[in-house]
């Protein structure tokens, strides 16, 4: 059996396992982690658990320490070297003419390669730009081209409803969404109400979908009669959120009832 925790190296990053067995660690913690590019720090966000050799995933690497002062100060020096390069990044793509921008500058742990994530809407040939970042910088470099919901995820911000970018809060959460989210919850196919600020559609979509897939399931059908403890009515109205359906008992009379009350909650459908 192993120890193994989940490790993010960016906030709302992809969760990686790495192997504990000679670490004490817990969730919160700074750690230094072996990686395929040498040394990293990153923080783990999901606590230990035991796994067999079956379960392990394949290639595992190992924490190597809870990062330490000296592991602080280090990665005090990479921020600050992330800030200078970008400052010269932004200033040779002006110099250059190229019609992109700078969403975030990556050092590695022992400064010797510097990575860094730009957004454009189109295709860029920036080995010109390569060349010259690794002589100003004197390190090698590498350039990633993003999409608008990762320059999103890696920049961060708050989303209409007041809360933080759900693509920024929920780690390794990168499950694609699609518009037929948007239409299993009824919601208008207007992009100004159903897009985030990446211009994209918004992650919650599909955070609440199975919520009113499970409801219209169980659910009667809008206009369909139903039978309620205050007699009969008609069905005018599906509220997904509250397990409940708004009935007009005629005469301008309309109650709402939950399906638990109609006698069509999940354990009923079940039973039967």
């Amino acid at each position: 059996m192993h120890r193994v925790v989940g490790v993010v190296f960016n906030e709302g990053g992809k969760l990686y396992q790495f192997a504990a067995d000679d670490v004490e660690v817990a969730v919160g913690d700074q750690v230094i982690v072996v990686t395929a590019k040498g040394h990293t720090i990153g923080k783990v966000v999901k606590a230990a658990e035991e796994l067999d050799e079956a379960a392990l995933p394949p290639g595992l690497k190992s924490v190597v320490r809870v990062a330490g002062d000296a592991d602080q100060r280090q990665m005090e020096a990479n921020r600050a070297l992330e800030v200078r390069g970008r400052e010269v990044c932004t200033e040779l793509i002006e110099e250059l003419g190229l019609e992109m921008k700078v969403v975030s500058v990556e050092s590695s742990f022992d400064q010797s390669k510097l990575t860094f994530c730009f957004f454009a809407d189109d295709r860029v040939d920036f080995r010109n730009l390569v060349s010259r970042l690794s002589d100003r910088l004197k390190r090698r470099v590498e350039l990633r081209q993003i999409s608008a919901r990762d320059e999103a995820r890696l920049i961060g911000g708050y989303g209409p409803c007041g809360r933080r970018l759900c693509c920024a809060l929920f780690a390794g959460d990168q499950e694609p969404i699609s518009i037929r989210m948007a239409k299993d919850q009824n919601l208008p196919l207007n992009p100004s109400k159903i897009s985030g600020v990446c211009g994209r559609l918004m992650c919650c979509l599909k955070y609440e979908r199975d919520t009113y897939v499970r409801f219209r399931e169980r659910a009667p059908r809008k206009g369909a009669v139903v039978s309620t403890p205050a007699g009969e009515g008609r069905v005018v109205e599906l509220l997904a959120p509250r397990e409940s359906v708004l009935v007009d008992l005629g005469e301008g009379h309309s109650v709402m009832f939950t399906l638990t009350e109609l006698g069509l909650d999940q354990e009923s459908d079940h039973d039967e």
